[in-house]
């Protein structure tokens, strides 16, 4: 007889990896417990990923587990809040505990490296679908949003940008990238990085932050929309790794970062007057923040060369129903 849905949770999630103080109660009852610290604003975060929509079918499953989580983590840092707790929906075709003992170790890997424990969620059998909420706190008035970037503030971006596009390209292709540059763009599309602490480092610096999941354009767009301003953008300024440079074309690349997406990167936006402070807390970061252009008064986001000449790029970041 297969396992039960009650013995697998058992077996693979009722883990005590991570074990908060502020749960009173967690996996195994109809809701779990929080004690929620004063002073503090919740913060919440869902995302669905779906197979063949969101990773191709044959990805490894610890690799599914860690993204589902660290595409939830990124909301949270692009919030400049702390990660605490997560719920887990997880549909599966059949009770694979091979499949889950592999999920299982990635999502909880992860999980350890924030402190966020799981406490709660659903195990039901049907297509390949995981839903991972996410919930963590921020000092009271210190969230940052989409809506406060002002005329003249600079737009900034953690990391490097069109690593996954570059990834999922070489997916779609036979002839893609190989070796240890395959491995490195593999592991940016399959374990984005969240940056939760450099979120954290910005409450207080940042007008207005975003993660980047759909592509820089779109996700600027996003921004700027909130904020009722518009956006320049120095293409020749958008930070590309030397992997991306070596095995494709500078423009081909700089598309890939303006409009791919998956790269899980944080944009945000500084006043001009707070540069030095904000130079001053990256200092110890290793992912790095480039500057990519500036706020303005007139609406939308328009991309530049460096030689003035406006760029237009033939693909604004993915959307479902598109």
């Amino acid at each position: 007889m297969p396992p039960s849905e009650f013995d697998l949770i058992e077996k693979y999630f009722h883990r005590t990896i991570v074990t908060r103080n502020d749960v009173a109660l967690g996996i195994g009852d109809d809701a779990a417990v929080i004690r929620f610290p004063p002073g503090m604003e919740l913060t919440l975060s869902t995302d669905t990923m779906i197979a063949g929509v969101h990773f191709p079918e044959d990805t490894d499953p610890a690799d599914i587990g860690y993204k589902a989580l660290a595409v939830n983590l990124s909301d949270m840092a692009a919030m400049g809040a702390e990660p605490a707790w997560a719920t887990l929906a997880l549909t599966i075709p059949e009770p694979d505990e091979q499949w889950l003992d592999r999920f299982a170790a990635g999502f909880f890997e992860l999980a350890a490296e924030f402190s966020v424990q799981l406490i709660g969620g659903d195990l039901t059998r049907g297509p390949l679908v995981m839903t991972v909420q996410v919930h963590g706190m921020v000092p009271a008035g210190m969230a940052l949003t989409r809506r406060g970037a002002r005329v003249f503030d600079q737009i900034y971006v953690t990391g490097t940008l069109g690593d996954a596009g570059l990834a999922l390209a070489s997916l779609k292709h036979a002839n893609g990238v190989r070796g240890w540059c395959d491995r490195f763009l593999q592991g940016r599309l399959n374990r984005p990085t969240p940056r939760v602490r450099e979120g954290i480092a910005l409450r207080g610096l940042a007008t207005s932050a975003i993660d980047i999941s759909d592509g820089l354009l779109a996700d600027l767009g996003h921004i700027v929309s909130a904020s009722g301003v518009g956006a320049r953008l120095c293409i020749a300024d958008i930070p590309l790794s030397s992997v991306v440079l070596e095995n494709s074309d500078r423009d081909a690349a700089r598309r890939m970062a303006l409009s791919a997406g998956d790269d899980y990167e944080l944009c945000f936006t500084v006043p001009r007057d707070r540069q030095a402070l904000l130079k001053a807390a990256f200092n110890h970061f290793a992912c790095g923040v480039t500057c990519v252009g500036t706020i303005l008064e007139a609406p939308g986001v328009r991309c530049y060369g460096s030689d003035g000449t406006e760029f237009h790029p033939d693909a604004i970041g993915y959307r479902h129903f598109q």
